[in-house]
């Protein structure tokens, strides 16, 4: 058997007294003074503004995106030689279509020959596209079996200087 011990009446009054731990109100994350209110609200304003600028930005560049893409299709027509006389207009094309996008119709539509290779240099920031001038001033009005015997090499080099032109031609804002 267990004995309890017994705690004299004073000892036994002062526990009852006694209350848990007061614990102290969680400190707040929110700005105690005006001045950071007005930074947070700057820096999310320069947030929205760069977030906006970026939407327009990606959307101003959606041509690109989809004339790379058909470059993609192009490339692999000039690959082959029974494709490529195929792949040379597709070329023109998408490097027309491209321009369109960008500029108005009526200082794009018109151009051909040695305007429209005058216009690709205007606005090749590189002037990387002399490879261009040879599809646009010849390649296009050969034959097919002119254009099948050209080698594969600068077929590839056409390709890179039409994805070069499309990915950094200047466009006035």
């Amino acid at each position: 058997m267990e004995q309890t011990a017994r705690l004299d009446p004073t000892t036994e009054a002062a526990l009852r007294s006694l209350h848990d731990i007061a614990m102290p109100e969680p400190v707040s994350w929110m700005p105690q003074t005006w001045g950071w209110a007005v930074l947070i609200g700057a820096i999310l304003a320069m947030l929205a503004l760069a977030g906006l600028r970026w939407l327009l930005h990606y959307r101003a560049n959606a041509y690109r995106r989809e004339a790379l893409a058909l470059l993609v299709a192009v490339e692999e027509r000039l690959r082959r030689p029974e494709t490529r006389q195929d792949g040379i207009r597709e070329l023109g094309e998408v490097l027309k279509r491209a321009a369109l996008a960008a500029w108005p119709r009526a200082d794009v539509a018109s151009l051909s020959g040695g305007s429209w290779v005058s216009f690709l240099d205007a606005h090749d920031d590189d002037k990387a596209g002399h490879a261009l001038e040879r599809l646009l001033d010849d390649l296009e009005y050969h034959g097919a079996q002119v254009v099948s015997d050209l080698p594969s090499n600068l077929c590839g080099d056409l390709v890179a200087a039409a994805r070069d032109w499309i990915e950094r031609h200047h466009v006035p804002a």
